[in-house]
């Protein structure tokens, strides 16, 4: 019902009012009292306020100046009368209506600033919507940015919870969460202190939900409500709330993407949810479920990677272990096959020396094995010594060489050195860069048919001038300044393009029949890889199938502003 109120202390002004709004089913009072109609228009608003400009009691301005901020939302009319109403006045009022206006007309002002007030209060209603919508879009917005932040599964609860309270002003929040663990967790958020014997009844309620979610009983988890944790948070803990929570309005839902169960939570709030509210919380708890979902995911990929790292260190420790205890034996045994073939411990047959060394070829290539074990599991400790002073690589090739010229006679291969004179001196361990070259040149004697040539080049380029294949590019892109260039250049069975970086993974063979009929452990290259490393260089290969290999490796110029302490393994 419109509700008129009149500001008047003239008698025939009231009774006709009152009057007209009595048979018009309006809700009418009056009053000139100051004090009266503050407290009136304090505790109830008006749709209409009519002010007897004639009024005696007071003056309007006065009048208007105390109910100023009471009548915002009011329409405010003004009866004139033979005084002529102030400018002030005037600027304050929606409109006027004159003493000698007939009841029709009267009536007729009033139904038209009622329809005025309706429209205002229908357009205050929709900004107020409109408000709220913008604020819930925004606070969504917000929580989601929030879910992309965090890849932590109790956090993303937090932020769910937090986005729930902003946009729907809960009394209390039950979240039961499986994302620590195995175990449940209980999490609520309550605007005011709960007691254990309410506590208890809402773990019942909340585990009979979660059970009611799943048919037959096939639960995921079986929740004892006594070994139920729970974790609470009070806003208010002054206060306390008692069973009449269980009256309040309340939504429930799972948190869950598709099979993958991760909880499920209920609000209650002691006025009605909105159907807007509905959408909103279904919105919040179906957005964290991807995020929790990639969490859950982020979980799995650390503890893989702590269970790889575990037994990373244990295979190196095993290898350690195992080529120290093989090592022993095995020194036993070549010394033995010495002394039988020098012929000491009695003469030995054209049959029993054919034997004799066929083992111990076996036995130096075991050892060969060995110390590729040791030298892998050492570099991976950050264990192994290095000697740095300035080397010439020149000298580096030709120690190699020569001690491997013999090998090459023995398959009719032609090795050819084709080193460039007067090369700057690299800042490195002349023992290792010659454990480098001999694996890529035993490698290519290994690899390369009978009656082929190796040969084996040395240069000085800049970086920008180095050329390599793009799978190197990420690998070599940090090179800067001048390198002394070592290639070992085969005419073998080559590799494949898809198969260069594969050829420096540790126990890597290259998928061809001859390598495997070749052997060996696969270490070779990836031990002269991390040495290379060591010496701030860098290996890299390029190579046709059925043409050959080249195999290249960078050492820095010890001018290339590398101190020797620099220099760290």
């Amino acid at each position: 019902m419109t509700k008129i109120f009149l500001i008047s202390d003239r008698i025939n002004i009231i009774e006709k009012y009152d009057r007209l709004c009595r048979e018009n089913s309006y809700d009418f009072n009056s009053s000139a009292d100051v004090k009266l109609i503050t407290n009136i228009f304090s505790a109830e608003t008006q749709d209409i306020v009519l002010i007897d400009n004639e009024i005696k009691a007071f003056s309007v301005k006065e009048v208007l100046k105390n109910i100023k901020n009471l009548v915002e939302n009011s329409i405010l009319i003004l009866i004139t009368g033979k005084k002529t109403p102030d400018k002030d006045i005037s600027k304050s009022i929606n409109a006027l209506i004159s003493d000698d206006f007939s009841d029709s007309m009267i009536l007729s002002a009033l139904s038209i600033n009622i329809r005025a007030q309706n429209s205002l209060k229908k357009l205050a209603d929709t900004n107020k919507d409109l408000a709220a919508s913008l604020y819930r879009q925004n606070t969504l917005y917000g929580i989601s940015s929030q879910f992309a932040s965090t890849l932590n599964s109790e956090k993303l609860l937090e932020f769910m919870i937090e986005g729930l309270d902003k946009t729907l002003s809960f009394s209390l929040a039950c979240t039961l969460s499986f994302c620590s663990g195995d175990k449940p967790v209980l999490i609520l958020n309550s605007l005011y202190e709960i007691s254990d014997e309410l506590l208890n009844a809402i773990k019942v309620r909340t585990i009979y939900n979660y059970n009611s979610l799943f048919e037959n009983g096939q639960v995921p988890f079986k929740i004892d409500e006594n070994k139920l944790k729970v974790i609470k948070y009070v806003k208010y803990p002054a206060s306390r709330f008692n069973f009449t929570l269980f009256r309040f309005d309340n939504m429930f839902a799972r948190i869950a993407l598709g099979d993958t169960f991760y909880g499920c939570v209920e609000v209650f709030k002691e006025n009605h949810f909105s159907p807007e509210d509905s959408k909103c919380f279904q919105t919040i708890v179906q957005q964290v479920t991807l995020p929790l979902k990639n969490a859950s995911l982020y979980q799995e990929i650390i503890e893989t990677n702590k269970k790889l790292e575990r037994l990373e260190k244990l295979k190196s420790e095993f290898i350690s272990i195992v080529s120290h205890e093989l090592r022993t034996p095995l020194t036993s045994i070549k010394n033995s096959l010495d002394i039988l073939l020098s012929g000491r411990c009695g003469e030995v047959t054209e049959n029993s020396e054919k034997f004799l060394s066929m083992a111990k070829r076996n036995v130096t290539r075991l050892s060969g094995i060995i110390n590729d074990l040791l030298d892998l599991s050492k570099i991976e400790a950050g264990k192994m010594d290095f000697q740095f002073k300035p080397v010439s690589v020149n000298t580096v090739i030709d120690y190699v060489r020569s001690a491997l010229s013999g090998l090459a006679k023995e398959k009719s291969l032609n090795l050819r050195i084709a080193t460039e004179e007067k090369l700057p001196e690299i800042m490195g361990d002349a023992q290792r860069l010659e454990q480098v070259l001999t694996n890529l040149l035993s490698n290519a004697i290994k690899f390369t048919p009978e009656g082929k040539t190796i040969t084996i080049r040395s240069e000085i380029k800049n970086a920008s001038d180095i050329k390599y294949h793009p799978s190197f590019t990420e690998y070599m892109k940090n090179l800067k300044g001048d390198y002394v260039i070592v290639s070992v250049e085969d005419e073998g069975i080559g590799i494949a393009e898809n198969e260069y970086l594969h050829a420096f993974d540790k126990f890597a063979q290259i998928e061809n029949s001859l390598s495997r009929k070749a052997g060996g452990t696969g270490l070779g290259l990836p031990i002269a890889r991390q040495l290379l490393e060591a010496h701030h260089g860098a290996i890299w290969c390029d190579s046709i199938v059925n043409k050959g290999s080249n195999f290249h490796f960078a050492l820095p110029v010890a001018s290339a502003n590398i101190k020797p302490e620099e220099i760290l393994v």
